[in-house]
């Protein structure tokens, strides 16, 4: 990993965890077995400009800071380590390379193995539902945050990012 840690980018990490936060909170639609959101977006923000680990960071602290702020359900830990796995992929398929099939590869990944498989699994050990049925009815969700994610994604890649690597708040990072 080629990122480097100074006062800027720990400064724009810790942003972006508080958008993270604020938008899982404002920004999605819960349920105790569905969650559709816009929380990813801030967690695709640092995978392309600070990496995997600091994508991975945004996420788990994210995801920890709102569960004690606004809490859902109960706390339970698993759900970090998804938030920290999704945080990882976005930012090894994305940091190098925005291209269309990185972001379709990235998302798939992320909302079949943690959201549909890895969380329907939390789901049902935390609430002793059959595994089955809650796969079944989350597919939905999954095949919804995997239009939203992919439409966003390429919407941001295309219009945010160039600007964003123009800005000030970036100045430096490649």
């Amino acid at each position: 990993m080629n990122t480097r840690f100074n006062a800027k980018s720990v400064s724009m990490i810790g942003a972006l965890v508080a958008m993270e936060v604020i938008a899982a909170r404002f920004f999605t639609i819960h349920t105790w077995n569905l969650k559709i959101g816009f929380s990813f977006v801030p967690i695709v923000v640092a995978a392309i400009f600070y990496g995997p680990l600091a994508a991975g960071i945004v996420a788990a602290v994210g995801d920890i800071i709102s569960a004690v702020l606004f809490p859902v359900g109960a706390f339970f830990p698993g759900f970090t380590v998804t938030a920290f796995f999704t945080g990882i992929i976005f930012g090894i398929f994305l940091r190098k390379s925005t291209s269309v099939k990185n972001i379709v590869c990235a998302v798939l990944i992320v909302q079949l193995v943690g959201s549909q498989l890895i969380n329907t699994f939390w789901i049902s050990f935390l609430y002793g539902s059959p595994f089955g049925a809650l796969f079944v009815t989350r597919i939905y969700q999954t095949a919804a945050m995997c239009v939203v994610q992919i439409g966003f994604t390429i919407l941001m890649a295309k219009k945010l990012v160039p600007v964003l690597r123009k800005s000030i708040l970036v100045e430096g990072v490649s």
